[in-house]
């Protein structure tokens, strides 16, 4: 144990010494050691309660998700619960789902049976269910939060735990900081109140949900269609959709809301339709990459699909890929996507007299501008956010309250979309009926997707974006990554490829009323930018690019050399 730290050796002996803990995970923790390098990694900190919540790898340790940290994490939450809302009527309650991940079903119930021994009501569904959904029951039940088991599309290894407020958000910072602070107090394991599940059942503190809550959220889902009664009598049974929920939970939902509206012929790619915690696929369950619809392309060709559509495995993300004027399927970006959406949404409104005056599109601070454009053009604000739905979602509670603004449409860059005020978390059951919906609209009008982005281009500007990322993992990865942020902190270029910056946006300084964050946005004389994030769910240090060109090619060519000069810098 010589690459050790005094803090893990304290950590290990700890757990080792814990009658709490079980003897397996003991048993785990002895195998590895005379692998001193794995058990620093994995007791060197505690596994880091954020503002989204756990997400780690699965195993021993204080720094894994196991149903030990999982368990102490639920208990923290339970106190911040009783202490926040302890003069509400009746029983506070948590509804819970989960995702196909490894564990996923087993840390929902512990999460559940810890709640009641706390004498919250968990109101848990009892196989998959997606995170939108969550968001919806929170909502729809009135409960007072919510939990959700996932790691949304993070390798099968990893799996996590998100927190929810009663309006079905993730908590925000302030909401995050008192929950952090109940966690920290939970100085043992043996501290976690906890339930058995006859105990919880008989006390009524354990309640099964189920078919009547999946139907409410599919019906509630498709209300927000705008041309539902145009695809019943007319272009459902034109348009062909392949869809892929990559092994994850939206399969039954996706299917359910697109057959609502109207549409007939909706393919799932075979291999891809049942759970599986292995993703065994593909190499990554992200609809951000194209490999992730390898299948889904091949089964298109086969059937002349229009338009293919992935979810990941919590079903909060939307990937679309549509034909080029070749007829050969591209993958659309999550900006190119948002854009199409927002085009579709508030024309339709535009044309039918139901855009509101005070509409507004929310978008965070690394999304393209393309979207906030084309909003504007139709006459709607534009708010941006810091990078996560929940500060979208925030935005829309607020919003709610005020009258300030009726809200339209939220989105990330990173497939995350929101029309209607259902939920307050991104979905991919929407989005699939969306972009399938905005698909056939537009074949009733002989264009393709394809067409109408190009449109949007020539008319709005040629806007291009780019996302780079570096993993890296373990201590000494957080180390680089702090580094990394520092330097360009403290030694920001003065120009980029020739291109003057005009301004750096350091939002850790809690710029535009928004938190602090620790995010850097470089802004260039020609209207480009660039930012260094680092992320917040995974090991990496995230660097986007946006363009703006003169044509297509221009476009191509000035973020081709953007991306070149800043990550020679940033691999450096």
């Amino acid at each position: 144990m010589s690459q050790l730290t005094q803090h893990s050796i304290n950590n290990i002996q700890k757990w080792l010494q814990d009658s709490y803990i079980d003897e397996d995970t003991k048993q785990e923790l002895r195998s590895l050691e005379n692998d001193p390098m794995e058990l620093e990694d994995r007791f060197y900190k505690d596994l880091e309660f954020g503002t989204g919540g756990l997400r780690g790898v699965i195993g021993a340790g204080s720094n894994r998700m196991n149903r030990y940290t999982v368990g102490k994490a639920t208990q923290g939450y339970a106190q911040y619960i009783q202490q926040s809302h302890g003069q509400q009527t009746g029983r506070p309650s948590v509804v819970i789902a989960h995702d196909s991940r490894h564990f996923s079903p087993e840390f929902a119930l512990e999460a559940a049976l810890v709640l009641a021994g706390n004498g919250i009501i968990a109101k848990l569904f009892p196989s998959l269910r997606t995170t939108p959904q969550l968001s919806f029951s929170v909502r729809d039940l009135k409960a007072t939060g919510g939990i959700v088991v996932t790691a949304s599309h993070n390798p099968p290894e990893y799996n996590g735990y998100k927190v929810y407020n009663d309006q079905g958000g993730q908590l925000i910072p302030h909401e995050a900081e008192q929950v952090i602070h109940h966690i920290q107090n939970v100085d043992s394991f043996s501290a976690v109140k906890k339930l058995t599940q006859i105990e919880a059942e008989e006390q009524g503190l354990l309640v099964w949900l189920g078919e009547e809550d999946d139907d409410a959220f599919v019906r509630t889902v498709a209300l927000n269609s705008i041309n539902a009664d145009l695809i019943c009598t007319s272009l459902g049974d034109d348009f062909r959709i392949v869809y892929t929920p990559l092994h994850g939970t939206g399969n039954i939902p996706v299917r359910k809301t697109l057959e609502s509206i109207g549409f007939t012929h909706i393919h799932v790619v075979p291999e891809q339709a049942q759970p599986d915690a292995e993703f065994s696929t593909v190499k990554s369950p992200n609809p951000e990459e194209r490999e992730a619809f390898t299948l889904a392309i091949k089964l298109g060709q086969s059937l002349d699909a229009d338009i293919l559509i992935g979810t990941d495995p919590d079903c909060d993300r939307m990937g679309a890929v549509v034909k080029d004027r070749n007829g050969e399927y591209v993958v659309l970006s999550g900006n190119q996507s948002g854009a199409i959406m927002i085009h579709y949404l508030l024309s339709q409104l535009k044309e039918a007299g139901k855009l509101p005056n005070n509409g507004v599109v929310v978008k965070t601070i690394v999304t393209s501008e393309m979207g906030a454009t084309i909003a504007r053009h139709y006459g709607a604000e534009v708010v941006n956010t810091l990078t996560g739905f929940k500060y979208i979602g925030e935005k829309m509670t607020q919003y709610e309250a005020s009258g300030q603004y009726t809200y339209l449409f939220g989105y990330e860059e990173s497939y995350g979309y929101l029309a209607g005020n259902y939920a307050r978390d991104k979905d991919a059951v929407l989005a699939s009926m969306l972009i399938a919906e905005a698909g056939a609209y537009y074949k009733g009008q002989g264009k393709t997707l394809y067409d109408v982005l190009e449109g949007l281009y020539d008319q709005f500007g040629y806007f291009q974006e780019k996302l780079e990322s570096r993993t890296l993992k373990g201590k000494d990865g957080v180390a680089q990554i702090q580094s990394l942020m520092a330097d360009w902190r403290t030694q920001p270029p003065v120009e980029v490829g020739g291109v003057r910056i005009n301004d750096v946006l350091d939002y850790s300084l809690g710029l535009d009323d928004l938190p602090k964050e620790n995010v850097l946005k470089f802004m260039l004389e020609d209207g480009s930018w660039f930012c260094l994030r680092p992320s917040g769910t995974e090991p990496k240090i995230k660097v986007y690019f946006a363009v703006r060109g003169e044509t297509l090619k221009d476009a191509d060519e000035r973020i081709a050399k953007l991306v070149e000069v800043v990550m020679a810098r940033v691999d450096a």
